[in-house]
């Protein structure tokens, strides 16, 4: 099981790379494993050259069961998240342009624009600024990760979470395909947002779209 883990987060890695979500070294992915164990990628390796065996296996505080390479220095970040949330099993960083912008701006993604932000990720706010790679960041993030799916670290790029690699990856897309929409929108003078009534009724729609992407029983 670890081994088809280790394929799928290089594979995650590769969606980054390949979309421009991030360039040289940049980014980090993770995975929780049966053992409550996770496996991160490595520090000063870009994930368009990510392997599985460069991938190192830590406990929930970070320390290193496994691996023969330094976990991401962003990791503190990554351990947070998995000790708040037990439901979550995979964590997704990456500096996806236009949303980093929003993120540089301190502009969070908060209008009621789209029917993708209301019934599915949700309002994506933006942390206070961290030094990179201290325990300010996991302290920045803390204060969304039960309440959000993702968030823009401030002048830092995109983190999100969720039950397994693909919607972690997921969810980092729609937020930076939600802020590529509100640029546009901006440009154009601004938008018009669904009104309360609408954005309840949309929100109250989230099940059954979830129920529709599960497999289809006879």
């Amino acid at each position: 099981m670890d081994d088809q883990l280790r394929l799928e987060i290089c594979e995650v890695c590769r969606f980054l790379y390949d979309r421009g979500y991030v360039v040289s070294n940049d980014g980090n992915v993770s995975a929780r494993t049966p053992r409550n164990t996770i496996l991160i990628t490595p520090s000063g390796v870009g994930k368009g050259r990510m392997k599985p065996d460069m991938l190192v296996e830590t406990d929930l505080e970070g320390r290193i069961l496994s691996g023969d390479r330094h976990p991401s220095s962003e990791g503190k970040m990554h351990w947070m998240v998995y000790r708040e949330r037990p439901d979550v099993m995979a964590v997704v960083h990456a500096h996806p342009p236009i949303s980093t912008a929003f993120a540089v701006c301190r502009r969070p993604l908060k209008e009621r624009y789209l029917n993708e932000l209301i019934a599915g990720l949700g309002e994506v706010p933006v942390t206070e600024f961290a030094m990179p790679s201290t325990d300010e960041v996991p302290d920045s993030v803390r204060p969304y990760v039960h309440d959000h799916s993702a968030v823009m670290l401030a002048n830092h790029g995109v983190l999100a979470w969720g039950a397994t690699l693909i919607s972690a990856f997921d969810r980092l897309e729609v937020v930076e395909q939600t802020a590529k929409v509100y640029y546009y929108v901006n440009q154009l003078g601004g938008g018009v947002e669904f009104s309360p009534e609408q954005a309840a009724q949309l929100k109250s729609m989230a099940g059954f779209y979830q129920k529709l992407a599960q497999k289809r029983e006879d």
